[in-house]
């Protein structure tokens, strides 16, 4: 509740005009039976025609007023809730990028994204909701009660037997329907991540056939979703039928004995009659409005609580001060570093110490979960060591600001990302201000220019999400390229020419080595031809470092790197 007051302290003159209006359109609604009742006993039943014209005038007057009433505050009401249900998720999604990469691996992206969308789109109706019908509706319902005693108070006692009956029934299921609510949007985290994965991995899915597996999983999924919510619905349906029974049984009252009060000198008389029955009806329609604007506000506290336990979250990484404007080197030391992912039972990295002079080539190789991409991600600090110390240019990296170390440390990942938009849009991400002659030289160093000349529209190639209109291996030449631009001072290669061939590797590894830049790079491979001429290369085993030197010295000292030449190249043969 806290989170949604603070994000409607900007709108404090809407959060009064909403209501204030619907206020007197409330006024404007418990006048009209009083109308009704004049039409029907002074009008009608003297056969005073203008009288009755006049009146009906009148009618269309409130409606009219009434209207314009609802419209402003329908005005007011949106305008705060889509203002700071805005505000809101961009400070969410703000938040939600100082995250280190371990505290976004445990939260999951699911329940990110259905904080995002479906928890602030709750809020957001919650909020809208709020302000048009939270004061309304008790207005109607208690102004109602208090008409009837100036229209019959010989029949208004009816109304105060009727009205604690329904507010029991209606907050009795509310209070019951609560918790069932939190616990729905809870297993929507489920549902959301579910058909997330089954999406972003669809071309695995269809290459091993495995569509009606994912079918039945995401089934089962959202058949438990599903019998959470048609539970929670059948109990919170109860509220309709039982609130008509009891307004109904009210109005049958209202007949039944103003029947037999009718014709008796201090009797009811057609219009007082028709007047009771119709407050009777408007505590029916806003009972039913309070009680769903009560379970929408419910929701949206409950969705509340759950972004601001996200924003509550601390980033990971505490920021250092910025770097110096100018570098004197780029050099990189590690120092007794170990590694321990949050949760996880053993190191993935251990006591690694080594030093990259500015401008040395690191090769980086091992076996599968080794710790390449471990060691490269604790450069530009993804993660934090657990034990040791990480420097660049001599300074510990928990001394930088993090937005200046990743100026000063360009990566590329093993997965090839392209974002939506041309392939200039893609580079410009590298260095916003790069002229065309720096994206050609970029695209020339990468291997991507041929490819990129062909297209007709050049640099404003498009691009569709994720790069689907380019192959695997131009997909890993783009983001290489977008590295490039950049022009840092360590640049990182996690495996990402793993889809080239062996003629556009080697020509991208001796364009990276003839850099007008000179950057201290960092490539992680699977091939030793791909790293055979590195100045330094460390061979990673389980999480240790089992070897580093030049290519000739650890084939003959590492067993490990031996192991994996020969593999690659029979009997012995050189890259």
């Amino acid at each position: 509740m806290k989170l949604i007051l603070h994000y409607l302290q900007k709108y404090k003159k809407e959060c009064v005009v909403a209501p204030l209006f619907k206020l007197l359109e409330a006024c404007f609604d418990l006048c009209v039976p009083l109308v009704v009742a004049a039409i029907v006993d002074k009008g009608i039943a003297s056969g005073d025609t203008p009288y009755v014209w006049r009146m009906f005038g009148l009618l269309v007057l409130l409606a009219a007023v009434g209207l314009s009433c609802t419209l402003v505050a329908q005005y007011f009401a949106a305008r705060a809730a889509v203002g700071s249900a805005a505000k809101l998720r961009h400070d969410l999604f703000a938040h939600l990028q100082t995250f280190s990469h371990e505290q976004t691996d445990k939260m999951g992206t699911a329940t990110m994204i259905t904080r995002m969308t479906s928890d602030t789109n709750q809020i957001q109706s919650g909020i809208n909701l709020a302000l048009r019908l939270l004061l309304r509706s008790p207005i109607i319902v208690f102004g109602a009660m208090i008409m009837a005693f100036f229209v019959k108070p010989s029949l208004a006692w009816i109304f105060a037997v009727i009205i604690p009956l329904l507010s029991v029934v209606v907050f009795t299921i509310i209070l019951a329907g609560i918790p069932l609510y939190k616990k729905v949007q809870a297993k929507l985290d489920a549902v959301t991540g579910k058909t997330r994965e089954t999406l972003k991995g669809v071309r695995v899915v269809r290459a091993f056939s495995m569509q009606e597996r994912e079918v039945e999983e995401f089934s089962e999924v959202n058949r438990a979703q599903t019998a959470l919510q048609n539970f929670t619905g059948r109990v919170t349906a109860l509220m309709n039928p039982l609130t008509f029974i009891l307004v109904n049984g009210g109005i049958v009252a209202l007949v039944w004995f103003g029947a037999q009060q009718f014709g008796l000198p201090e009797g009811v008389t057609r219009g007082e009659l028709i007047a009771l029955v119709s407050y009777m009806s408007q505590i029916l329609v806003e009972l039913v409005k309070l009680a769903n604007t009560i379970i929408s506000i419910t929701k949206a506290v409950a969705c509340g609580s759950r972004i601001q336990a996200v924003m509550d979250v601390d980033a990971g990484m505490p920021r250092g001060e910025a770097a110096p404007d100018t570098l004197d080197g780029s050099s990189v030391k590690f120092e007794n570093v170990t590694l321990t992912y949050q949760g996880a039972g053993a190191p993935s990295l251990q006591s690694i110490s080594f030093t990259a002079r500015p401008g040395m080539t690191v090769g980086i190789i091992g076996g599968t979960g080794s710790g390449k991409s471990s060691l490269v991600n604790l450069i530009p600090r993804f993660y934090d060591a657990t034990e040791g110390h990480v420097f660049v240019d001599g300074k510990d990296v928990k001394c930088y600001d993090p937005v200046t170390l990743r100026d000063i440390v360009v990566t590329v990942p093993q997965k090839a990302v392209l974002v939506s938009g041309t392939v200039r849009s893609n580079l410009l991400w590298g260095n916003e201000n790069a002229t065309d002659e720096q994206l050609w030289a970029a695209l020339d160093a990468a291997q991507a220019k041929e490819f990129v000349e062909q297209k007709p529209e050049g640099l404003d190639a498009p691009v569709t999400q994720n790069g689907s209109n380019f192959s695997g291996g131009q997909r890993q030449r783009l983001t290489i390229a977008r590295a490039l631009v950049a022009q840092s001072p360590v640049l990182i290669l996690d495996d990402s020419a793993s889809a080239l061939d062996f003629a556009t590797d080697a020509a991208l590894r001796r364009a990276l080595k003839s850099l007008p830049h000179s950057p201290t790079t960092f490539i992680v491979s699977q091939r030793t031809a791909s790293i055979a001429h590195a100045d330094l290369i460390l061979v990673l085993e389980d999480g240790a470092l089992v070897g580093q030197g030049t290519h000739d010295a650890l084939l003959s000292s590492c067993a490990v790197y031996r192991e994996i030449y020969d593999s690659q190249f029979k009997g012995g043969q050189g890259a």
